[in-house]
């Protein structure tokens, strides 16, 4: 039976209970009379009970009527509140958004974007969601864990969308006893019989080139080094002098640790930090997640 009551038709009666008057009743609500006792008709027809009588004052309200006005209006808040709800979320003004990170400093980002972002828009929560490396991220987003993540690209895979945010410099990380350890800076060609630690970390071979910078400039191939899991295997193999790791600025500084040192690559390029996401997650929270990237990747 609920299936059947108009919403229209119950909130055409409410104006006439609370006007005790058709003709009023008509006026504020912009139809003609007909029309609105049609409605109310209608509406004693679906319930199967008269709701008012006339009378030569206007209109007097039944028992059923009494109580139809009684708890209608509760019935028409509430389905006012779930409209206003449900208008809500389709604008991306309410509603959770998990944000995956694979890095200290992209974690740091994510808590000061979730901060941003829920003062500015008091109904959406965000959830920074770490996670060890970036290829586990992207799985995340695919089996829609997370909404969102902030990686550095190249991401090598095609199914993703971005949008980048701000250009991070790269440099090297060498033993602190390497040749170059007190450099200013360095050039790759400095550093082209140099093995590079590879951290396993991708999930392609074109992005884990891209990292290590195979080829160099010259066209001659990167020497590489051992290959690890984890960031931490990654500074013990640089620390024993095994090998060097280029890295976004940002993370070879959080990275850099006693036996360590950090050295400006000045001809490797520019990696672009973005957020990334799928098509099936929630493009208006993920457009509230890039304009705040862009306006703090611009700051």
């Amino acid at each position: 039976m609920i299936d059947d009551i108009s919403l229209r038709n119950l909130r055409s009666f409410l104006v006439v209970a609370q006007e005790s008057s058709i003709s009023r009743a008509a006026a504020r609500l912009h139809v003609t009379q007909q029309t609105l006792s049609q409605q109310i008709q209608n509406l004693e027809r679906t319930l199967g009970a008269t709701l008012l009588v006339r009378t030569s004052r206007g209109v007097r309200l039944t028992a059923a009527g009494e109580q139809l006005t009684a708890s209608g209006r509760t019935l028409m808040d509430d389905a006012e509140s779930l409209y206003a709800a449900v208008r809500a979320a389709a604008a991306g003004r309410v509603g959770r958004l998990r944000v995956a990170t694979a890095s200290h400093p992209t974690t740091q980002l994510a808590i000061e974007l979730a901060n941003t972002i829920e003062a500015e828009h008091p109904g959406i929560e965000v959830e920074v969601r770490t996670v060890l490396r970036p290829v586990e991220a992207m799985a995340e987003l695919h089996a829609g864990t997370s909404d969102a993540a902030l990686l550095w690209l190249p991401t090598g895979d095609a199914e993703l969308r971005t949008a980048t945010f701000r250009n991070d410099a790269r440099a090297v990380l060498l033993a602190e006893a390497h040749r170059l350890a007190g450099a200013a800076s360095v050039t790759l060609a400095e550093l082209s019989e140099d093995p590079v630690v590879i951290v396993d970390a991708f999930g392609s071979p074109a992005v884990q080139a891209h990292r290590i910078a195979d080829p160099r400039p010259d066209g001659r191939p990167a020497v590489r080094g051992p290959v690890v899991q984890t960031l931490e295997d990654c500074l013990t193999q640089v620390r024993r002098g095994h090998g060097v790791w280029f890295a976004p600025r940002a993370m070879a500084e959080w990275a850099v640790c006693p036996g360590v040192a950090l050295v400006p690559v000045t001809d490797l390029e520019p990696v672009e930090l973005a957020v990334a996401w799928t098509d099936a997650a929630p493009r208006e929270l993920v457009d509230r997640l890039v304009a705040a990237a862009g306006r703090i990747g611009c700051g």
